[in-house]
């Protein structure tokens, strides 16, 4: 065993610390800036890797995770304080180093609620219980309450006879903050049919409605979804708007931290003729834009993201907010005031892009899940005229080392 003692110097994106050696630098997780811990050194994928043996002198930001923490919460060890700081810093060098733009990085915007702040997960189904898959392996973290959970959905993991769910290999559930209500998807590879004992032991527990989704290789729920009992759909508030969510889309998992988010994005987009809501989902973006705005487009590919926003806005009453199904490339001949875009952690593609650019469109607000590609396509954009005027982290994820960002560019 290479055992080593190093000094922690920085937090780096993926909630790990980093340290030299006379090998090279070593990314520990587990460990926190100003540490001095023993490492077992190893080498993976031509990097130095340093799984943690122990801590010799902790930080003063290091405190005990909640129990039952799983492993996805990979900064639950670190102070809520320090978790924001981390993940500005995360913004600030990839703005640095990948964007090469320079310009200020607003703190952090903390979670309204630190701990039971997601209202939607997705466990794997073992003969022992549910759990999270544990990074990197096939094996399940098993539990009984997720703390990261709204406590209406964490309450009932406890109750779950895996036995009674079989065939499912995996359950997606979703709550509502605004209504109590919880949704269940069953993922297997079997026939509708076979899930009957497991649409019953789920209504037993008070669950609304029970859909199934093919276990495909493509994606999450890429296959379809079939409805097996009860609500397709639940109420959850996002920001403004009341708006409907299935226990397979997606939708925020926080949506107490998106609500502000959403509220800021109409603020920083000021009014006009015209917004277009770029990768818009289900228009929670589109909506919020919609007050200011004589007309908002939502572009959006997945026809049950398009199905239900429509429905949403003409429960709402929001004439003045159209949906156009297709690739969020598709923008040509179109003119705006302002362009919201959200796209999927792979940030935007070259046509998309591309298309963005030429549209000229005077405000882009561009949100991401992923600093990384972010940074890659605001250098693009800064580079194309527009000048980067906003930017601040904000903090979906508590416990773990993701973070969304939000930033407005202005057309030079």
């Amino acid at each position: 065993m290479n055992l080593v003692r190093v000094r922690i110097e920085k937090m780096v994106a993926g909630g790990l610390g980093l340290a030299r050696t006379e090998s090279g630098v070593v990314l520990v997780a587990g460990a926190l800036p100003s540490e001095l811990v023993e490492v077992e050194l190893r080498k993976k994928r031509g990097a130095l890797e340093g799984t943690l043996v122990r801590v010799i002198q902790p930080a003063e930001t290091r405190v005990q995770p909640k129990r039952g923490t799983p492993p996805t919460a990979d900064l639950a060890h670190a102070s809520y304080a320090a978790q924001l700081e981390f993940k500005q810093g995360f913004v600030s060098e990839s703005l640095e180093r990948i964007a090469k733009v320079e310009a200020e990085v607003l703190p952090t915007k903390p979670s309204p609620l630190e701990w039971r702040y997601r209202n939607g997960a997705q466990y794997m189904v073992t003969p022992g219980g549910v759990g999270y898959r544990q990074p990197n392996t096939h094996r399940a973290w098993l539990l009984s309450n997720d703390p990261l959970l709204l406590e209406a959905v964490s309450e009932g993991l406890g109750d779950i006879n895996t036995a009674k769910l079989e065939p499912s290999l995996e359950i997606a559930l979703r709550g509502s903050f605004a209504t109590g209500d919880v949704l269940a998807c069953l993922i297997g590879k079997s026939e509708p049919a076979a899930y009957k004992k497991a649409v019953y032991h789920l209504k037993e527990l008070g669950v609304a409605g029970i859909s199934y989704a093919f276990a495909s290789l493509e994606g999450r729920f890429r296959a379809g979804i079939e409805q097996l009992w009860g609500q397709e759909s639940i109420l959850e508030q996002y920001g403004d708007y009341a708006m409907s969510v299935t226990a397979s889309s997606f939708a925020q998992v926080n949506p107490l931290a998106a609500s502000e988010l959403y509220q800021a994005v109409a603020q920083a987009a000021g009014s006009g003729k015209s917004a277009i809501d770029l990768y818009g989902g289900s228009g929670t973006l589109g909506f919020h834009l919609s007050k200011q705005f004589e007309q908002v487009t939502v572009i959006e590919i997945s026809p049950e993201a398009v199905t239900r926003g429509e429905s949403d806005a003409k429960r709402l009453g929001l004439a003045n907010l159209q949906f156009k199904r297709g690739d969020a490339s598709r923008l040509e001949g179109i003119f705006t005031d302002c362009i919201a875009l959200d796209p999927p952690r792979a940030g935007l593609s070259k046509d998309v892009l591309e298309a963005v650019v030429v549209a000229r469109a005077p405000k882009i607000i561009y949100v991401s899940c992923d600093p990384a590609t972010w940074a890659r396509d605001i250098g693009k954009l800064t580079r194309a005229g527009y000048k980067l005027t906003t930017v601040q982290p904000w903090d979906f994820y508590p416990q773990t080392s993701h973070v969304e960002v939000f930033s407005v560019l202005e057309l030079s």
